[in-house]
């Protein structure tokens, strides 16, 4: 399975009522395969603010989304969670669905150990026959998928990919030991041009909401050999990849990136609590980025 090398992991638009906004959904769904030129979507991910959807919402998310894209792109559904048994249900829903893989997070706050790890993801790839990619992400789960098991699971068959957001290190170890065929992916913005530059095939992307032509400019440049160029148009995106995250101070995702949506013309609603809005501040600090950036 071909992902490409931008995949944007979408936000759930909501209305005022804290439903999904289907109408916005379908909106979004377009403007980042056609204005932002993402080649795949991660739905119900954490961006997605997937641990506040309920099992029903993600199968229609899920559904919705493979019948709005039409083909123009792949949708990978995030099915992880810290329950297997779980995890499998909804990987098996998404399989009925349509959609193109899975997305699988590490399992979070029952710091399972390495060998945990490797049995949770062995046998919901086991149980599916969609192309899984792994989700690395210890700032959150607080546990790490270490490299020796990231490449112990890429020797099985439909475990296609990782979403790693570990040190540069472990990124570097991970391409260097990775099977053929095994893509590895930057699950940090600021990382998307080094990690092509040691070898990594790409980024699922929060910021390539808004500013994903310039992204997918920059990937393009890399990959076809222009280094100068490349190293150019990161200068100019990573203000935007700091500032969704600091925003002054670190802010949850997708809360930082929703705002700034709505300012760029494109609002998706609010978050779901426990997560809140801006604060004042914040949001000077997110108008002040977007009137300043040349990234937009």
């Amino acid at each position: 399975m071909e992902y490409g090398r931008l995949v944007t992991a979408m936000v759930t638009p909501f209305d005022a009522a804290g439903g999904i906004d289907w109408d916005a959904t379908g909106r979004l769904i377009d403007y980042l395969i056609e204005e932002q030129l993402s080649e795949s979507l991660v739905v119900s991910g954490t961006t997605g603010e997937s641990p506040t959807l309920t099992d029903g919402e993600k199968e229609a998310l899920f559904r919705f989304s493979v019948e709005r894209v039409a083909g123009r792109a792949k949708i990978i559904a995030g099915t992880g969670s810290n329950d297997t048994a779980h995890s499998i249900h909804l990987t098996k829903v998404a399989e009925a669905c349509g959609v193109d893989g899975v997305l699988l997070v590490a399992p979070y706050y029952n710091k399972p150990s390495q060998e945990g790890l490797y049995q949770h993801f062995k046998a919901i790839a086991d149980s599916t026959k969609l192309p899984v990619v792994l989700y690395n992400v210890p700032g959150r789960t607080v546990v790490n998928i270490s490299v020796e098991t990231t490449l112990r699971l890429a020797a099985i068959s439909n475990i296609v990919a990782t979403k790693d957001c570990a040190s540069s290190e472990q990124i570097i170890q991970l391409v260097a030991g990775a099977p053929e065929g095994f893509k590895v992916y930057s699950g940090d913005d600021a990382a998307t041009l080094p990690t092509l530059a040691v070898g990594g095939y790409g980024i699922i992307s929060v910021a390539s909401h808004v500013i994903g032509k310039k992204m997918k400019q920059l990937i393009d440049a890399y990959v076809s050999g222009d280094v100068a160029l490349a190293a150019k148009l990161n200068a100019e995106c990573f203000p935007v990849f700091k500032g969704l995250f600091e925003c002054p101070n670190p802010v949850p995702n997708p809360v930082a990136l929703k705002h700034v949506m709505g300012l760029s013309g494109f609002p998706v609603g609010g978050v779901r609590l426990p997560l809140v809005g801006v604060t004042e501040s914040e949001a000077e600090f997110l108008q002040n980025l977007v009137d300043s950036s040349t990234a937009f």
